[in-house]
């Protein structure tokens, strides 16, 4: 059996539970997990991760710099892109199949007396996302690593990677996304994800709505942690648009870091940067950052499925933005960094997001750059059909004659090429939005299978 297979037959293992959309809002089990495993989320310090939009870009820059002062990593994200091992990298890399397997091996008696457990009390067993979770925390117990950066999956409070305790706890931009289980209003979502906010912990945040920033800062003055805010104790003094990405200049909150080269685009990734920056100063007693190593973990920093070009000759571009503030950005950043005479976005959305918001905030921040739209779906039984997003964009106004169905995915790709070859001045492009699902199809249609 090969180890391919065996990281296949594990993932098929883990579907085999609740889905990753059906979370329960519960910590007790993981706790009773981490309990019988002898306690792996406290075998290391963790950077503890949440926020609406930027939660990946944001940790992967902090686990960049961190490797580049010389410790071995753990990084926690989620979803992933092509392979579920994406979801659990050691120093910077997925964790190897091998480890993978032979941990889940080792941790899955135990999982089954919390099943068990859980199961005599009535309750649905740990869920795919706990297990994942709980893989991730002994995968890093095991290596050993010197630092874990954990992404929060949804909100905070009662989100699995909570029974971790964050020496910085990270708020990337809050806004309205996952209302359903999270709240109506920017300060019911930030009272979630300041569940991270911990004794002993250290609160470095995005800038944010008043209403988030003020349930924020409560929470930090509740339990008693120092607290830093982006535009007030550090930010970005300046940026500017760069080969490959951009020069940022960095107002950390114990120096001052001129022209780092960020290879990601927008103002976003900029801000992103910052909040890093922050957070990794905090980690690191308050102490001013070694200028040449930070700069050296920056340039290496890639962020996959973020604005990623994929393929040239049209340039094709995937972006994982699935939400209004997420392809706002996007947008914003697409049309400072690449000069398209016209675009042509393929667009799939899941059916828990706010489809109509999503095509309007595209209708808008596009422009006059994309004319013609392709609405497509991904394999996910959560995608919303192409049929309903196309007549969902005629309503908003997008005119019939500029909106294209293909459900398949690499129908709507091919499609999307020719008009974007359709003027002779071979600057058109193709942006495929709107899900992680459907970037994650393109990316590997294309031929992208790492990330």
């Amino acid at each position: 059996m090969t180890d391919e297979f065996s990281v296949e037959s594990v993932y098929a293992e883990l579907l085999g539970r609740a889905p990753e959309n059906k979370m329960e809002p519960r910590l007790a089990p993981l706790f009773r997990a981490m309990d019988v495993l002898g306690e792996p989320n406290k075998a290391y310090p963790i950077i503890h991760v949440t926020g609406t939009n930027g939660k990946t870009s944001t940790s992967r820059m902090i686990e960049s710099v961190l490797r580049a002062h010389g410790l071995s990593t753990g990084r926690y994200t989620s979803p992933h892109l092509s392979k579920v091992t994406e979801r659990i990298s050691i120093d910077g890399h997925p964790v190897s199949d091998e480890t993978f397997v032979r941990i889940w091996d080792e941790i899955r008696p135990y999982l089954q007396i919390v099943d068990a457990e859980l199961e005599a009390d009535g309750q649905p067993r740990l869920t795919y996302f706990e297990c994942v979770t709980i893989l991730g925390f002994a995968i890093f117990a095991d290596q050993p690593v010197n630092v874990a950066v954990i992404e929060v999956g949804l909100g905070g409070i009662t989100d699995a990677t909570n029974v971790g305790d964050g020496q910085v706890s990270v708020v990337t931009p809050i806004s309205l996304d996952h209302t359903d289980l999270l709240g109506d209003t920017t300060a019911d979502i930030a009272f979630e994800k300041a569940g991270i906010i911990k004794p002993g912990g250290f609160l470095v945040s995005a800038a944010q709505p008043l209403d988030a920033a003020q349930v924020l800062l409560d929470k930090a003055k509740d339990v008693g942690v120092p607290f830093r805010f982006e535009g007030v104790e550090f930010g970005v003094e300046s940026r500017t648009v760069a080969v490959g990405g951009q020069m940022v200049t960095i107002r950390g909150t114990a120096g001052r870091y001129p022209d780092l080269l960020v290879p990601l685009h927008g103002a976003h990734q900029a801000q992103n940067a910052a909040v890093a920056v922050a957070a990794l100063e905090a980690f690191f007693g308050g102490k001013e950052l070694p200028f040449d190593v930070l700069q050296e973990g920056f340039a290496a920093v890639t962020s996959p499925g973020r604005l990623e070009v994929v393929r040239t000759a049209p340039t094709i571009i995937v972006d994982a933005a699935h939400n209004p503030d997420g392809i706002k950005a996007s947008a914003a950043a697409l049309q400072e960094a690449f000069t398209f005479s016209r675009l042509v976005p393929v667009v799939g959305v899941l059916k828990e997001k706010d489809a109509e918001e999503i095509l309007r905030e595209l209708k808008e921040s596009l422009g006059d750059v994309a004319e013609e739209y392709c609405f497509t779906q991904s394999n996910s039984p959560r995608a919303v059909p192409a049929a309903e997003l196309a007549e969902l964009a005629i309503d908003l106004g997008f005119g019939e004659d500029n909106v294209h169905v293909a459900e398949k995915l690499d129908d709507a790709l091919e499609w999307a090429v020719e008009r974007a070859e359709a003027n002779d001045d071979l600057s058109g492009g193709v942006l495929v939005t709107g899900s992680i699902t459907l970037v994650a199809e393109a990316r590997i249609l294309l031929g992208k299978t790492e990330a």
